[in-house]
């Protein structure tokens, strides 16, 4: 997720829409640079567990100590990492193929272009993204950091398999019983 700067977040503030004339949902204008950076994640889909890591910088070095964070936090027991990449300059790096080398369980799977909805990480941004950030005023880099810490650390607490589709309440209710074909002719 990037780039993220300290700034003012929109939320969302209920306003009285009986009373004419009509309030209107305002928010303070807000001016400066006051810093910016990049959050890296990873997402274990199946048990729900994310990691995040705030860097100054999108370079190769960034990207490689992320990906050893995260190779240092997922159990030894688990045989296979399989990363989503998407077609990022610093995901085709000579620096990643030495962390390849040295990171056996490691499998690189590259969605194809203009395709992000098949990366499963990308909702689950949007989820962190209102976490950490929406209806806040963030003065400097520090605060950000601690805001995506706070927020990767509540997920956490309260994981669950990320299920990737759409939500329940868009879905048809299920009927019970037997399927049944249609007849062909």
């Amino acid at each position: 997720m990037g780039p993220v700067s300290a700034r003012s977040y929109p939320g969302q503030q209920a306003i009285n829409v009986t009373v004419r004339p009509a309030e209107r949902a305002r928010q303070e204008i807000d001016y400066g640079r006051r810093g910016k950076g990049y959050v890296y994640g990873a997402l274990r889909e199946t048990t729900g567990a994310c990691w995040t890591q705030c860097y100054l910088r999108r370079c190769k070095a960034d990207f490689i100590d992320f990906l050893c964070f995260v190779d240092s936090q997922v159990p030894k027991e688990v045989e296979r990492i399989y990363a989503i990449m998407d077609n990022l300059d610093m995901h085709h790096c000579n620096d990643l193929l030495l962390f390849m080398v040295h990171h056996e369980r490691w499998e690189l799977v590259y969605q194809p272009t203009y395709a992000a909805y098949l990366n499963l990480i990308e909702p689950w941004w949007k989820t962190l993204r209102s976490l950490a950030l929406k209806g806040r005023r963030l003065e400097t880099w520090q605060e950000i950091v601690e805001a995506i810490d706070d927020a990767t650390a509540y997920w956490n607490a309260h994981k669950h398999p990320f299920v990737w589709g759409k939500r329940r309440r868009h879905r048809s209710p299920r009927r019970s019983g037997i399927a049944v074909l249609p007849k062909v002719a």
